[in-house]
């Protein structure tokens, strides 16, 4: 199993250029199952999640090509199966996208139960919701959801009683195709989910009001093929700001969309960071000692959950205390009982994690218990003294493409060290 060695104690410089987003790519993929005709997507990030959605594709009929610009070209071939197995399904809780354009396209589908991060319960029970209110048939059986609607869903009202970015993307696929007018409610705003809606609009789809809570889709009969980009990755780009602040370097990250990151860039310069926006670009650098500043996780546009890690990791080299609250996910503290195998000061009490700084950290063997704590621990590393291991970084292989090779280009000293131990 792949490990990360990391010697901290100096500044990161330099520039990077932001990847596309694999949480906006993912459900594009997923969208091909609604047309028989091909769709080229450039930005599509070299990711494991992107390997495991294309092998999940590949199993339902598609085939695709990586083509020598970089571009990836996909077009569903036929109809072997409706079934996401659970194989195929266990390593990537976005697995379940494929339930809502499976159920639309074919009039059936048979999803495993997703696995994923363990961050808590994440549960799908939103999603057959909204399968219901658009007159699927949904039923549980040995791990496996099953949706059938006959020959075509019908238009309705989803009313989802919380926020649910993969709720409502698949709400959004199962509608496109669906006959009538669909209504979806309390719809998630995040960047990702305009991303969607502006690719199935590309494929000929109707959707309106996307980056508002209500989304209106006019079905149609049949989509066709695009040629899409996907947009950059917000969360890998507040990844390597907060670096920037960490470490007290200067880091310039090109290729982005600034006004996706409002929360973050805000909370970075209330935490004493210079932070300088361009039309495309963000530059953040150490501007003097961190202070604390509380933050709250939140639906966008509110702070992402998925950068709470990054930040409690930027928290503890703050004079003074702060509070983290995570009202997203549960059990998504995890990272900190890493943290504190190397110095930190933090007392969790439910939601609420206090973060108690400036520390010192000091190097030490950590594990990674998912995706973006993984991120956390090699910030961490990246201004502990002596020497950090990351190990089971194949969680971070899921969500960060070439990260090490990223840092090492601004300065860092991280390698990988391949094996089994």
């Amino acid at each position: 199993m792949d490990r990360l060695r990391i010697q901290g104690g100096r500044p990161l410089e330099g520039e990077v250029v932001a990847a596309g987003a694999k949480n906006a790519a993912l459900p594009i993929l997923a969208a091909a199952l609604l047309t028989d005709e091909p769709l080229v997507l450039a930005r599509v990030p070299r990711l494991k999640d992107v390997e495991t959605m294309l092998r999940l594709l590949q199993y339902l009929g598609a085939e695709h090509e990586w083509r020598p610009d970089g571009t990836l070209w996909i077009r569903m071939a036929g109809e072997e199966s409706s079934t996401a197995p659970y194989d195929l399904v266990k390593t990537m809780r976005a697995s379940v996208l494929v339930l809502g354009p499976l159920a639309a396209r074919r009039g059936v589908a048979r999803v495993s139960l997703p696995g994923g991060c363990a961050i808590g319960a994440r549960p799908v029970d939103l999603h057959l919701h909204a399968l219901e209110a658009l007159g699927a048939e949904i039923s549980l059986d040995h791990g496996y959801v099953e949706a059938r609607c006959g020959r075509r869903l019908r238009g309705g009202i989803v009313a989802f009683p919380a926020v649910t970015v993969t709720g409502t993307e698949n709400a959004l696929m199962a509608a496109v195709l669906a006959r009538g007018t669909t209504e979806i409610r309390n719809a998630a705003r995040e960047p990702e989910v305009v991303a969607l809606a502006g690719a199935l609009n590309a494929m000929g789809a109707k959707v309106e009001g996307a980056g508002t809570s209500l989304l209106r889709v006019q079905g149609v009969e049949r989509l066709h093929g695009a040629t899409l980009s996907v947009i950059p990755d917000r969360i890998e780009v507040g990844t390597y700001l907060i670096a920037g602040a960490i470490t007290g370097g200067k880091v310039t990250v090109k290729g982005c969309v600034p006004d996706h990151l409002d929360a973050l860039l805000a909370a970075l310069a209330a935490c004493g960071a210079g932070v300088e926006r361009g039309a495309d670009s963000v530059h953040v650098w150490g501007a003097g000692p961190l202070r604390p500043h509380d933050v709250a996780t939140a639906p966008y546009p509110g702070f992402p959950t998925d950068l709470q890690a990054q930040f409690l990791a930027l928290l503890t080299q703050a004079e003074g205390t702060a509070t983290v609250t995570e009202t997203i996910f549960e059990n998504r503290f995890q990272h900190v009982l890493e943290l504190q195998r190397m110095g930190a000061r933090i007392e969790i009490a439910g939601s609420v994690a206090r973060v108690h700084g400036p520390t010192r950290l000091q190097g030490a063997e950590v594990m990674s218990t998912d995706l973006r704590a993984s991120a956390c621990l090699v910030l961490a590393g990246l201004v502990a003294e002596g020497e950090t291991v990351v190990h089971r970084v194949y969680h971070l292989d899921r969500g960060y493409e070439d990260l090490e090779g990223k840092i090492r280009a601004l300065g860092g000293r991280i390698s990988r060290i391949r094996g089994t131990v």
